[in-house]
């Protein structure tokens, strides 16, 4: 899937979560565009007349293989601590996971669960997964290595990490750790809860996907909705304009010749799109930019949100013709790969194959060939448009992103489909079964499908935040928010109230 978002988040709570073909890259790059601005403005408040510390940075040695006792292998993997609001060793502990990318200092500055922890003297300690950012194991990313790369390597992590920590900075064995996480990372937060429920004492997950996916049609349904919607500047006309774009490129990459050369340049293509194959990552990088309007609407440093977007495609209310909603799309092509800074936008399959192919970790700490291993062997999330109600292109088809996997990692279509079969087998999928869970999610984001929104019990609670997009209740507050997203983190912080209360009289029966 293409995402996750900023200091506040890690990396990758913004980046995407498809698997990675153009259109996932491009995805991602919006992701980690928007992390990075969000990251900067939030260091930028710490540096004035008292200023709060920074974070401290750690490093645990953690077992590469925590299946084999015999297996003495290890990686260090990277964690942050802020301890300025910690009251006592019997507070509680906020636990942030990471998810398919690195996490920088704001994991525990800003944000949930940071701006949570004053009010209950919490201790906030952020830990990076495995493979991602800084915490990638000696000897790269070969197959070989990326066997240990799995939800169930990671959550072996948080139980380690939850064992090792507790004695390092001497917290009583009665407190209360509570995980946050967001996107693949809020999952992680559920599932830490499911499957190590003496370790975990509860856990809010954020625009959690826990339902695996192959073919992830739902994703565009989504989109297509809330381009209609009046609540965050949609309509039925902004969606008749997207079908009537797309339509306008298809015809011109149909068209060949200098009609197609010249699509290529004004779509800012950094070569030739004669081969079919290139023409459909076009069509899903332009996709990927609609489908980024919608998924991270109304967030800080997001270049294109749904209401501009539709503002483009509309011709801002002026003269309109046939042409007006293709010249949109370019406009919104140019906004976002100015954002990016990018001159022009690869649309190349053979050169998004190499790129997978590459086994040395890169130095960005995006993580596009990790994540990509973790869809073809755990998660599919492969978004599509066959539906003759999307909007969009058919085009890239499923087979086309199942063959990645294949070409990347020599893994068959078959063995993807076991594979995700097998993990809604292992967590439960949408009913989980887990208690103290919070699930949270906002209606205009596309994953938010995949994830609970109604509550399965008294224990493992639900709430739907209306017109919010993907993780926007883990975002540091902002003037511009809703009420019904304030209303929303109320609702956060009364049921971590009652958790909290929960575990005070926990502690007060056994005698602590």
């Amino acid at each position: 899937m293409a995402i996750g978002p900023a200091l506040w988040l890690g990396p990758l709570l913004l980046l995407s979560l498809w698997g990675l073909s153009a259109p996932a890259s491009l995805l991602r790059r919006l992701g980690g565009h928007i992390q990075q601005i969000q990251e900067s403005s939030s260091l930028g408040l710490g540096l004035g007349p008292g200023a709060v510390a920074l974070p401290k940075v750690g490093w645990l040695e953690q077992p590469l293989d925590p299946f084999n006792a015999s297996d003495r292998r290890s990686f260090l993997q990277r964690y942050w601590v802020n301890d300025q609001h910690w009251a006592d060793q019997d507070g509680p502990v906020f636990l942030h996971l990471g998810g398919e990318g690195s996490l920088g200092p704001g994991s525990v500055m800003r944000g949930h669960p940071a701006a949570l922890a004053p009010a209950w003297g919490a201790l906030v300690i952020s830990l990076e997964h495995r493979f991602y950012g800084l915490s990638v194991p000696a000897g790269g990313l070969d197959m070989a290595q990326l066997r240990f790369l799995s939800s169930h390597h990671a959550l072996a992590d948080v139980a380690s990490a939850r064992l090792t920590l507790s004695r390092l900075f001497n917290v009583s064995s009665s407190s209360p750790w509570i995980c946050f996480g967001g996107s693949y990372a809020g999952s992680l937060a559920a599932w830490a809860r499911l499957k190590f429920p003496h370790l975990i004492f509860a856990s809010i997950a954020s625009s959690a996907p826990v339902r695996a996916v192959l073919d992830f049609s739902e994703y565009n349904d989504v989109v297509s909705r809330s381009l209609k919607s009046p609540a965050i500047g949609g309509s039925l006309e902004c969606r008749a304009a997207v079908a009537a774009a797309f339509a306008e490129v298809e015809r011109r990459l149909s068209a060949g010749g200098a009609v197609q050369a010249a699509l290529g340049a004004q779509l800012g293509a950094c070569g030739s799109l004669g081969r079919a194959e290139d023409q459909a990552e076009l069509l899903g990088a332009l996709q990927a930019l609609v489908g980024g309007a919608v998924q991270y609407d109304g967030q800080a440093g997001a270049p294109l949100s749904v209401r501009q977007l539709c503002g483009l495609l509309l011709g801002g209310g002026g003269n309109r013709s046939r042409s007006t909603p293709y010249r949109g799309l370019r406009r919104a092509v140019q906004i976002v790969r100015h954002s990016l800074g990018q001159k022009c936008l690869s649309f190349s399959r053979a050169e998004t194959v190499a790129q997978l192919k590459a086994s040395e970790p890169q130095v960005s700490g995006v993580g596009d060939r990790q994540w990509l291993y973790q869809t073809c062997t755990e998660f599919g999330f492969y978004v599509t448009c066959e539906d003759p109600r999307c909007p969009f292109s058919q085009l890239p088809a499923l087979p086309s992103q199942l063959d990645l996997c294949e070409q990347v990692f020599g893994l068959s279509a078959s063995s993807v489909a076991q594979a995700v079969a097998q993990t809604n087998s292992y967590y439960g999928g949408q009913t989980p079964g887990a208690t103290q869970v919070l699930f949270v999610n906002g209606d205009t984001d596309p994953w938010h499908v995949l994830s609970v929104t109604q509550a399965l019990g008294s224990s493992e609670s639900a709430l739907l935040i209306p017109s919010a997009s993907h993780c926007l209740d883990m975002a540091p507050e902002r003037p511009s928010d809703s009420p019904s997203l304030r209303l929303g983190r109320q609702s956060i912080s009364q049921q971590l109230q009652t958790w909290l209360r929960l575990a005070k009289e926990s502690q007060v029966r056994d005698g602590v």
